[in-house]
């Protein structure tokens, strides 16, 4: 079912912005398959929506079709041996959760990013000792000729917050964990929970890291080094707690994170001499 001009700033983590045109969540893949199909016979721009927290939505309406998938249509976990499959609508933290208490290894270090697992693939999303890529055996897609298709670790490829997904719509995901003691497992999970905590806005309205990591170096650094941190435009601020959050406080507009961002690259281009490319993505 379409839902006209559909309020869409709280399915994401910024809670900015944004009115679609056209919402559907579907409750299956052939519903999924079925709206992408009519969205290009109408020729509708379309667009898929997870979590939302890789993304800052303009001020707008946005044209065309939202397609969001959630764990009411896209929830699947289960367990066989020592691989998991998850849904692209589940959470990472739900995952996680799932996998420690069945005392699997291997995708601690994820904890504390917001991302369902779908979006979470499709931009390779990780952490300072591991990417969600490395833990994968296999993914199902929805391809552009509307076929189910599974594809093995194999014939997929990831980079830097990138993969080989942009003309697919992840279904799930099958992960190869290991087996351990339970209590290790949730230790290390509090480990790296406690280690962002301290210094990652992990309690604030933002969207994760902003800026891509320039090669060789950390945009967070760029940007703390050319006196950037707390830096406040309307009610958007560079966390103080690290320099590549932009943190939304009550009353901010998407605006204010857009000028901040334009602010903080040209004043990072001109300390540094380096041009600081987003992470997020903004529709």
């Amino acid at each position: 079912m379409i839902q006209y001009h559909a309020q869409l700033a709280r399915m994401t983590t910024f809670q900015l912005g944004g009115v679609a045109e056209r919402l559907v969540q579907p409750s299956s893949i052939r519903e999924l398959a079925e709206t992408i199909a009519l969205g290009r016979r109408r020729g509708w721009p379309t667009r898929i929506l997870g979590h939302g927290s890789n993304l800052l939505l303009r001020d707008r309406v946005l044209p065309g079709l939202t397609i969001r998938l959630d764990r009411r249509g896209f929830g699947t976990l289960r367990a066989q041996g020592y691989e998991v499959t998850a849904g692209a609508g589940v959470s990472l933290s739900r995952l996680i959760g799932f996998c420690v208490g069945r005392g699997f290894h291997g995708l601690e270090g994820l904890v504390g990013i917001p991302a369902a697992v779908g979006g979470a693939l499709r931009n390779n999303a990780g952490g300072r000792d591991v990417t969600i890529a490395e833990r994968l055996s296999s993914v199902t897609l929805l391809n552009r000729d509307g076929d189910v298709v599974t594809l093995p670790r194999g014939e997929l490829s990831f980079g830097y917050r990138s993969s080989s997904f942009a003309e697919s719509v992840i279904l799930e995901a099958v992960f190869r964990l290991e087996r351990g003691v339970r209590e290790e497992a949730l230790q290390r999970c509090r480990d790296h929970f406690q280690r962002k905590r301290a210094d990652q806005p992990l309690a604030e309205r933002s969207a994760g890291c902003i800026f891509r990591n320039p090669p060789g170096d950390f945009a967070g650094r760029l940007v703390e080094t050319a006196g950037l941190k707390g830096l406040r435009i309307g009610r958007a601020e560079i966390s103080p707690l690290h320099g590549n959050f932009i943190v939304a406080h009550r009353g901010a507009r998407s605006d204010d994170v857009l000028r901040l961002i334009d602010h903080v690259r040209e004043r990072v281009a001109n300390v540094h001499g380096v041009w600081l490319e987003l992470e997020i993505e903004v529709w």
